[in-house]
């Protein structure tokens, strides 16, 4: 074989090469042409719209975002114990991003976001602007995505989201890690930033079997601005959060969304990054705008200083054998509350046809369940040790006032009201074979609100029961 040949085979043996990334070739920096790992990755996302990317067991400083060809699609990018790690030079919406692609696939590396660098305070999003547009220095963002997958990635300090997914269909995120993310507004509270979200009328999306933790604002939530379509037939399952500022999950402006089989402890911490100015009462899982055909199910929680379910906006779905459990005294949960609450603060919803059975609520520092609307079921719940404050009692830190028009509001199991946002009926609800305990609950078991009728619903038979605080242990006793 000639010179010129041996050249030109060479050459060819070291584009097969880089075309599949292979370690020993891509973990080199080119330091004869100045071309880096970073700049190769690029140049083939570029250049190639199709294929399997393997990465190199290396560290990939990033500089600026990492796009996919804009006619991306049956592509996958594959890692090996890489690690990118945003420098402090970094502009971009996200590490990598995905718009318009087809069929992507990110799994097996790891984002180190360098948050340290871009910890500035940043408030929340305008209601007008939709979080990919908002929001930068995130780990994935997916936009107009059809058919995105990621998994075994692990988010580390990622100042924003670890992954959005915006106006995309058939996304599936499994068995990933977010940990350390999120930035705090100008007060030092938590801005809803960490975790992922998917938002602006994206469907058919799951996010199973992985973990957050240490997550300044919410885990995982579904978001979409007021005038944008709502998000429907979505799935989050079998995850696990710890340490979550704000909200573990939350459904926003969405329709046939479940929530099951998730875990959590120590949701509402720390304390100080809570919103408490924008009225961010922390929430095992919430709820937004307008949710319908929904079910949370089997969730599993505790520790939480704020609420344990919060339905604001859901109506014709179901609420079916979720546990919340608080241990602590009074003083442990500076903004704890209902154990479920109802509202309808979006005007195109009603408050109507909630099935709430099964559930087991432990030791809320006020009341079992707020409860408005028409048309619900709430059967075979226990809700335990409640009104831990012991609210209203003569000689007690805790007076528990919410307003002067209802005065019991807080200290009662279960309570009817009309509403707080907007004034709903509140009739045709059936509440029975339910336990309700706590302090003074055998006579403080129901209330209804102003303007609510009692006979106008079915309670009964239901079971009350006071239950004796105990100095050593709050909720020692019966």
């Amino acid at each position: 074989m000639g010179r010129g040949m041996a050249e030109e085979a060479g050459k060819l043996v070291r584009k097969r090469a880089f075309l599949t990334f292979v370690p020993a070739i891509i973990a080199l920096q080119c330091t004869s042409c100045g071309v880096t790992a970073e700049s190769r990755l690029r140049a083939e996302l570029a250049a190639h719209s199709t294929g399997v990317i393997h990465l190199p067991a290396a560290v990939i400083e990033v500089s600026s975002e990492l796009q996919l060809a804009p006619n991306a699609h049956d592509l996958e990018i594959v890692g090996a114990g890489t690690i990118f790690k945003v420098s402090d030079q970094f502009k971009g919406r996200a590490v990598f991003v995905a718009e318009g692609a087809r069929r992507v696939r990110f799994r097996d590396f790891s984002i180190d976001g360098n948050r340290a660098m871009f910890d500035q305070p940043r408030e929340m999003a305008p209601s007008e602007n939709a979080f990919r547009i908002f929001y930068s220095n995130n780990g994935i963002l997916l936009d107009q995505v059809e058919g995105g997958e990621i998994s075994q990635v692990r988010f580390s300090f990622i100042p924003c989201f670890a992954v959005i997914a915006s106006r995309s269909s058939g996304i599936r995120i499994k068995g990933v890690l977010v940990e350390d993310s999120g930035t705090r507004n100008a007060k030092g509270r938590n801005n809803t930033t960490g975790g992922i979200v998917v938002e602006e009328g994206s469907s058919d999306f799951e996010v199973r079997d992985s973990r957050f933790q240490r997550i300044r604002g919410n885990g995982l939530w579904t978001h979409s601005l007021y005038t944008s379509p709502r998000l429907h037939d979505g799935l989050f399952s079998a995850n696990r959060f710890d340490e979550i500022g704000r909200d573990a999950l939350e459904v926003g402006a969405a329709s046939h969304v479940r929530v099951e089989d998730n875990t959590g402890s120590h949701i509402g911490y720390p304390p100080e990054a809570v919103d408490v100015e924008n009225l961010g009462t922390p929430v095992a899982i919430d709820t937004a705008g307008n949710v319908d055909f929904s079910s949370y199910a089997r969730n599993k929680f505790e520790e939480i200083d704020g609420k344990c379910i919060d339905l604001d906006g859901f109506h014709d779905g179901s609420i079916i054998g979720n546990t919340c459990v608080n241990r602590g005294t009074p003083l442990s949960y500076p903004f704890g509350h209902f154990g479920i609450v109802m509202n309808n603060t979006d005007p195109n919803m009603h408050s109507q046809n909630v099935e709430i059975r099964g559930n087991i609520i432990d030791g809320t520092k006020y009341g079992g369940l707020f409860l408005m609307g028409s048309g619900h079921k709430v059967t075979g719940n226990s809700f335990l040790h409640l009104n831990t404050a012991q609210c209203n009692e003569s000689g007690k830190q805790f007076g528990c006032l919410y307003n002067k028009a209802e005065p019991e509001l807080l200290e009662r199991g279960i309570y009817l009201s009309k509403g707080v946002v907007r004034m709903e009926p509140v009739r045709g609800n059936v509440i029975r074979d339910n336990r309700i305990t706590g302090h003074k609950m055998k006579s403080r078991c129901f209330a209804t609100g102003p303007g609510v009728n009692a006979r106008e619903n079915t309670i009964g038979p239901n079971t009350c029961e006071d239950y004796t605080m105990l100095a050593t242990h709050p909720l020692g006793g019966k």
